[in-house]
């Protein structure tokens, strides 16, 4: 069996070397970080949408766009820089937003869910993981333009789990909608999917590694560069803590892997969409909603986590900038409270904000990066958490010389 290296202490680096160690192999998790958990994976969605997965590239979308760009309370905001990173990622996520790319994109990813969603339940009896917030209460997506409800609507043709429910509907099932007024023109219910805590649920599976003899971690160990052999295969990574050998390298750094691929020759079009969120104490007398519920114009969902409602929202294209703005995290409050303005002490609301590392289609990478011993796991957007148990069962299988048990179409370098 092979050592392994996984760059990433994130749920995708995470849930990649467990995957590896279930298979037999040695690990060493490298993170940069003191602690796990600390980018995109601290305090995002929490939702596990394994059905809702349609890319944001899409026909309508740069029509869209510009109106976003027009309200200072919309989902999208962008600053243009002097960088062909962002211009070349620009250029490719225009180029997938027509409807067939969209559709086949889709696709790919609803299999990728459904996959996810049975890996994840393997783990969770495995790993035995009870401290996470785990609940399946289903998932809530709210329209508030007739037109498009009815687009959207007509499209399910009655094929598949979900229902089309009117606005009266939606309120018989989350009772917390009602404080929305008659602005929800209707909405599309998909029941089994879930919510948990993401940030929990990578600190209780690091501390299952750590229990298991084939791990060993390093975290607080930046990656300084790839050790390369005479044949340049790429045989492990140099950090500030010293050199760690390795037979497979894997990239699951999220944003980070761009540069450290870059320095392999390796061009990952990987671009960050900065999103935030909203942790807000619920307290006696609260209405939060217990379905999972996302608000489909405004492009913020709500998941009880606990006894916190966590709020997530917003596609910034800013740059590598994880900083707080408070003009973002105003215009959030503003939209939750016209939403649920019972569901929470938003006053004592903790912010967050992070750096989600997206491709053009939306679809992450996986697999051979071109470069002898280095693989790749990265590219997951928004939906790390959703998508992580899949991607690493299928990058273990891959570095264990096995086939996918996914076709890889659409999923590569």
């Amino acid at each position: 069996m092979k050592h392994c290296v996984v760059i990433g202490g994130g749920v995708v680096g995470l849930t990649t070397a467990w995957a590896l160690l279930e298979r037999g192999h040695g690990v060493t998790l490298v993170e940069r970080e003191p602690e796990v958990a600390q980018g995109a994976s601290r305090a995002n969605g929490g939702q596990l949408s394994y059905r809702y997965v349609s890319p944001l590239a899409d026909a309508g979308v740069p029509l869209k766009a510009l109106r976003w760009l027009l309200d200072p309370d919309g989902p999208l905001r962008f600053k243009p820089e002097a960088s062909w990173a962002q211009w070349s990622w620009l250029i490719a996520f225009l180029r997938n937003c027509r409807g067939p790319v969209n559709r086949r994109t889709t696709e790919r990813l609803l299999a990728l869910g459904a996959y996810s969603q049975a890996s994840f339940a393997r783990l969770q009896a495995e790993a035995r993981l009870d401290a996470i917030a785990l609940r399946a209460p289903g998932k809530l997506v709210v329209y508030r333009k007739p037109a498009e409800f009815a687009r959207v609507a007509a499209r399910m043709n009655g094929s598949g789990v979900e229902q089309a429910m009117s606005h009266d509907d939606c309120v018989a099932l989350e009772p917390a909608l009602a404080d929305a007024g008659s602005a929800l023109a209707g909405g599309i219910f998909t029941p089994g999917e879930a919510v948990a805590d993401c940030h929990a649920f990578c600190t209780q599976l690091h501390e299952r590694l750590r229990q298991h003899e084939g791990f060993r971690g390093r975290l607080g160990a930046a990656v300084e560069g790839l050790l390369r052999d005479g044949q340049g295969r790429v045989r492990g990574v140099r950090t500030a803590a010293g050199e760690v050998a390795a037979d497979a390298t894997v990239l699951a750094a999220g944003l980070h892997s761009r540069a450290l691929a870059a320095a392999a020759g390796v061009a990952l079009p990987l671009y960050p969409l900065k999103g935030y969120s909203l942790t807000a104490p619920i307290q006696a007398g609260h209405l939060p909603p217990e379905v999972s519920v996302t608000d489909f114009e405004k492009k913020i969902l709500y998941a009880r986590i606990g006894q916190e409602l966590r709020v997530a929202a917003m596609v910034d294209l800013v740059g590598d900038d994880a900083g707080l703005d408070a003009g973002r995290l105003a215009s959030l409050q503003r939209s939750v409270r016209a939403t649920f303005p019972n569901a929470a002490d938003y006053d004592r609301a903790t912010p967050w904000a992070g750096l989600r590392p997206a491709t053009p289609s939306g679809a992450p990478i996986l697999g051979a990066s071109g470069q002898p011993g280095l693989w790749l796991n990265v590219g997951h957007g928004a939906l790390g958490f959703t998508f992580s148990f899949a991607t690493a069962n299928i990058l273990a299988e891959l570095v264990s010389g096995r086939n996918s048990p996914l076709p890889l179409d659409g999923l590569t370098l």
